[in-house]
């Protein structure tokens, strides 16, 4: 019989906790549970559950993001419940409690090691999911973002087709109303409607669709507008699915398909060219050349969007776990800095609009998809990938509600030899027209 006098056993969770608090600088905001059954932590926080060992050496190994993610993905590491709550939670008790990882002295060391021993947690580094990312070569060669642009877009079709709407687009949606009167369908189309607007398409105009997707854009335009379309994608995968596509709709007098880099596109003088969230892609240091190549591609006066993600000052880049599972090599920066990367090559950008909060919805609705169809994706994509999703749309949704990151679209036009743009005002009240207005 245990005694008042005797203490409590102390478990695995106990013990873990001690070490998170101290590389967190703070009390843990979730509950723990691990694999002896012990549990410790507030009784009305979301339950983080620690399965194996195997998820404490792999945060060893691999401290901070990149080593949380592994062990998630895996399954080694859980989160009972709803995964956004406890996300929510870790994020708000950095922002509020100030939580932090702070430098550690030798004697600290060692007593993370002397604890992590008694864990069972020291051993030989475990080896990285089967879908993490794995790139050679130099960064942004070609052959590299060929490779970067295989492991995201090239997953499966079938996969995209099931996630995503029947526009097949996949990017952040335009929301004109609530829901359920405007569905993710009717935002995409909106999407493209408004993209159709900004660039002035008409019957004729030469579009030059960079970095197509399954082609949601190119379609729109031929097939609702009767522009003459070259989509340029990097995805095999991709292209053949466009190529279907203008099949199956009889376009094949308007749109051509062309599976190659951006950086060798020979055309010039094109009307209008778009670029819907691929700008993401191109590198930091390589970007000045990318927007170069966005001005010698277009005739004077012709106009150029680009939708792209951003992030804060502080945290530039595209984060170690959406660079390792999801979009390897990608780069995001503050929107005030590509305004000026734009207008440094000779464009002149006349509208800059936010739609942070219309990703919020869009990845809302693939989220719910994923877990309406959960067991179908496991089936096509493997349970390791199917965690990956689900941890990047929850984290996803999670970024964009937190500000902590955003999504423009910017209108630049390349002046004529006068400087003259060739819009109007007007045109510009237009741009933000609902279509229900109209």
């Amino acid at each position: 019989m245990t005694s008042a006098r005797t203490p409590a056993r102390t478990g695995a969770a106990q013990r873990l906790a001690a070490l998170a608090e101290q590389a967190l600088g703070g009390p843990l905001p979730v509950r723990l549970r691990t694999w002896d059954g012990s549990e410790t932590g507030p009784a009305d926080a979301p339950v983080v559950v620690v399965r194996s060992r195997r998820a404490l050496r792999r945060l060893l190994w691999q401290p901070g993001e990149l080593g949380l993610a592994q062990a998630y993905v895996t399954g080694e590491l859980d989160v009972e419940g709803d995964l956004a709550q406890g996300l929510r939670a870790m994020w708000a008790a950095v922002r509020e409690r100030g939580l932090h990882a702070p430098r550690l002295s030798l004697a600290d060391w060692t007593r993370t090691v002397a604890r992590s021993v008694r864990l069972g947690a020291v051993g030989p580094r475990p080896p990285a999911p089967v879908n993490q990312a794995r790139l050679r070569g130099s960064l942004h060669s070609k052959g590299r973002d060929q490779a970067a642009i295989s492991h995201h877009y090239d997953l499966s079709n079938d996969f995209y087709r099931l996630l995503l709407d029947e526009t097949m687009a996949y990017s952040c949606g335009y929301w004109t109303g609530e829901e359920p009167a405007v569905s993710p369908l009717a935002a995409q189309r909106a999407k493209l409607e408004l993209i159709c607007r900004k660039l002035g398409v008409v019957p004729g105009t030469r579009l030059l669709d960079i970095g197509c997707g399954w082609g949601s854009l190119t379609l729109y335009a031929a097939q609702e507008h009767k522009a003459q379309v070259t989509a340029v994608t990097l995805s095999r995968e991709q292209a053949a699915y466009v190529r279907e596509q203008v099949r199956e709709r009889g376009l094949g007098g308007r749109v051509e398909v062309v599976c190659q880099d951006y950086r060798d596109i020979t055309g010039s003088a094109y009307d209008a060219v778009a670029t819907v969230e691929m700008g993401e892609h191109v590198g930091d240091e390589e970007y000045p050349a990318f927007a170069a190549a966005l001005h010698r591609m277009i005739r004077p006066q012709g106009r150029v969007l680009v939708q792209q993600m951003s992030r804060g000052t502080r945290a530039p880049g595209g984060g170690a776990f959406i660079e390792a599972y999801i979009a390897p090599d990608m780069h995001m920066r503050p929107m005030g800095e590509t305004v000026g990367l734009l207008e440094a090559a000779g464009l002149e950008v006349r509208s800059v609009e936010s739609l942070r909060e219309h990703y919020v919805r869009t990845v809302n609705a693939w989220h719910h998809t994923l877990e309406d169809r959960w067991e179908d994706v496991v089936r096509l994509v493997g349970e390791q990938t199917a965690r990956a999703w689900r941890l990047y749309l929850v984290g996803g949704a999670l970024a964009f509600e937190q500000r902590r990151m955003g999504v423009d679209q910017f209108l630049a036009v390349r002046p004529g030899a006068a400087g003259n743009s060739g819009l109007t005002g007007a045109e510009a009240a237009d741009w933000y027209q609902r279509p229900e207005e109209r």
